[in-house]
């Protein structure tokens, strides 16, 4: 295992990293606050690795056994309500909880106005009464086309915000460009958008499909398939797999899991339970 790499970056933000793990920290506050909240970012971060090293076979097995250690727990807390519904492993919320742990490690004793932890796109985020959050929502992780933007207020809910689909960091099993979802955390808004996006979805003879093992023989999703093309798909076809995606983004909003999704599929965009958000689509958005 490779050392972890913590870099000062020339704006004022931390860019940490080690193996999968990639982040960057930023906050907002009197000098000395923000200077203490790297600092403990910085002292938590090399264990996160390694203690999720330990307990990898049992977080690679469908939602169950509590782990121990923290980032696990967070994983397998954030999975729970999702795991009497549909097949599930805690590895659908790591990037999430990860970013959740560093942002607690930072808020710990401090002041802060605004902290912002971005796991490689899984994103957790502190507001202080009168603070605001934006990020601009992705409509494909391949190519990084942005669909619009999100903005999240103080007195909002939600903070945790992840996108997840085909071309991703992780396989999926459904066909959509990209799914972002705004939760309360950043571990249960990684969850949902997995789930979501692999419920865009649809049969076409343009998607090719293998066994996950095939791809990673250490893959939680085991022998189920994965979906590794996806060719040319008629609009009827775009409409179905979307559809599928937005029944399971409804199901998950009245569930009080989630807050609101933008899922994303060939240049056609649905969102999900938007309520005071605003989001400014760039392209074709339907409600």
């Amino acid at each position: 295992m490779l050392d972890p790499l913590i870099v000062s970056l020339p704006d004022g933000r931390r860019h940490l990293c080690h193996g999968p793990i990639d982040l960057v920290i930023e906050a907002w506050g009197a000098p000395e606050e923000v200077a203490a909240a790297h600092a403990q970012a910085e002292a938590c971060f090399p264990t996160l690795l390694p203690r999720l090293a330990e307990e990898l076979a049992l977080l690679r097995r469908p939602v169950g056994e509590n782990p121990t250690g923290p980032v696990a727990q967070r994983m397998r807390w954030a999975c729970l309500p999702f795991s009497d519904q549909e097949f599930i492993t805690p590895m659908a919320a790591v990037a999430g909880a990860v970013a959740d742990e560093v942002l607690t490690v930072m808020l710990d004793q401090r002041r802060l106005e605004k902290v912002v932890v971005n796991n490689g796109g899984d994103i957790a985020f502190y507001l202080d009464p009168g603070a605001r959050f934006s990020a601009e929502l992705i409509a494909n992780d391949e190519t990084l086309e942005v669909a619009g933007r999100i903005e999240v207020t103080s007195d909002q809910r939600g903070r945790g915000l992840a996108t997840s689909g085909r071309g991703g960091r992780s396989l999926s099993l459904g066909i959509a460009d990209a799914v972002t979802v705004l939760a309360d955390t950043a571990a249960a808004a990684d969850a949902a958008a997995t789930l979501i996006a692999n419920a865009v979805d649809c049969t076409s003879s343009a998607i090719r499909r293998v066994p996950a093992s095939s791809l990673d023989p250490d893959s939680d999703l085991g022998d189920l398939l994965t979906v590794v093309r996806v060719g040319p798909l008629r609009t009827e076809e775009v409409d179905r797999a979307l559809a599928g995606g937005v029944a399971r983004a409804e199901l998950f909003k009245a569930q009080g899991l989630i807050e609101a999704a933008v899922l994303s599929l060939r240049g056609e965009r649905r969102l999900v339970g938007a309520g005071p958000l605003s989001i400014e689509p760039a392209g074709s958005l339907t409600v």
